[in-house]
């Protein structure tokens, strides 16, 4: 980790969001502004290689404008941009296309007709309604494709978009392919580690870091806000019952952010146990966001539930976030799969030989 680079990456991309969070709380769900300035600075494929049309960098690099942009709670797809759909195309050898970019969560049926592939299956597509392409993976013919959908189709009777949003608003919509044809299509083999259960332990790391930046920004709120509200003449950082539950909430956030920085570490050096760091670290976040929300209004005197107050827009990505790429005991549920596994258990707990 370039500490230098990472300084600038941090100034430069705060500047950017601090900018944009002086102005109305925007009523779309998708900050096109936001978007605009974050692309002229390439910080939106940062860890994508520039051979592939990204930005260069390290994974730390694009971790830490995903950490940013989750604790201002940007309505920007950063994370499925670089950190799914990016890291896709780069393992297939594949270049970015133009325009935004996001991964499918599912996988589409293929078959080839007359030198053209056509696709059918219903694909759940993270802002799916503002792509300009899909990245997906496609069953064909015995083999695993990775293909890029171009999106002008959009609303025929090949290609229909449903729209549906999470508990935060975000676009979590579904496109229903019915035969689209691709006549000059995107697609090479998947190479291996390009499957449906790496794209959700990708996702599952993306999720955590967002989780664990949005639980810090509640553990700032609420810091300041005891401190700066009064009551029987003192503030209410003063009284004991508040400090017990600001302690809990501070304990809960660095449980998150520690399980989400060493999931990152252990996938950026590729250790052999970037599998378990990743479930860890996304069962910590979701368990964790659960309880982090909960303190944090109850900090607040159980205000801050809308979405134009800082809280409500924190608290609800955490609500959101904790069911997306698997909630807790998914995640959980895997754990126990790989301590049951033969070999050594110790070390798979303890991060080390006994």
């Amino acid at each position: 980790m370039n500490a230098d680079l990472h300084k600038e990456i941090r100034s430069a991309v705060v500047a950017i969001l601090r900018a944009h969070s002086s102005e109305r709380t925007p009523s779309t769900d998708f900050d096109h502004r936001l978007w605009k300035d974050l692309s002229h600075g390439g910080f939106h494929l940062l860890g994508v290689p520039e051979k592939a049309g990204g930005s260069g960098g390290g994974l730390s690099d694009l971790a830490l404008v995903i950490d940013l942009t989750a604790f201002h709670a940007a309505r920007v797809p950063v994370a499925e941009t670089a950190f799914l759909a990016g890291w896709m195309l780069a393992r297939a050898a594949l270049h970015l296309p133009e325009g935004l970019v996001v991964p499918s969560l599912d996988e589409a049926r293929g078959e080839r007709r007359n030198g053209a592939l056509r696709l059918s299956g219903n694909l759940r597509v993270p802002w799916g309604r503002h792509a300009d392409h899909v990245v997906t993976t496609v069953r064909c013919g015995g083999e695993t494709l990775v293909v890029v959908l171009p999106t002008a189709q959009r609303g025929s009777k090949a290609m229909r978009l449903v729209t549906a949003q999470n508990l935060a608003g975000e676009p979590r919509d579904t496109l229903i392919l019915n035969g689209v044809d691709l006549t000059d299509p995107v697609a090479v083999v998947a190479p291996a580690g390009i499957d449906s259960a790496a794209l959700l332990r990708r996702g599952a790391l993306a999720r955590s870091l967002q989780l664990a930046a949005s639980a810090r920004s509640v553990l700032v709120s609420a810091g300041r806000y005891i401190t700066e509200r009064e009551q029987f003449g003192r503030p209410l950082a003063r009284f004991q019952a508040v400090q017990q539950q600001l302690a809990v909430l501070a304990a809960e956030v660095t449980a998150l952010q520690v399980s989400a920085d060493a999931a990152l570490l252990a996938v950026e050096a590729d250790d052999p146990g970037a599998g378990v760091a990743v479930a860890a670290a996304k069962a910590t976040a979701s368990a964790g966001a659960q309880v982090v929300a909960s303190i944090g209004h109850q900090l607040h005197g159980a205000i801050g539930y809308s979405a134009e107050h800082r809280l409500g827009r924190a608290t609800t990505r955490l609500w959101a976030w904790r069911e997306e790429f698997g909630n807790e005991s998914y995640w959980h549920d895997r754990l126990g799969a790989a301590v049951r596994q033969d070999g050594p258990w110790w070390p798979l707990m303890a991060g080390g030989a006994r």
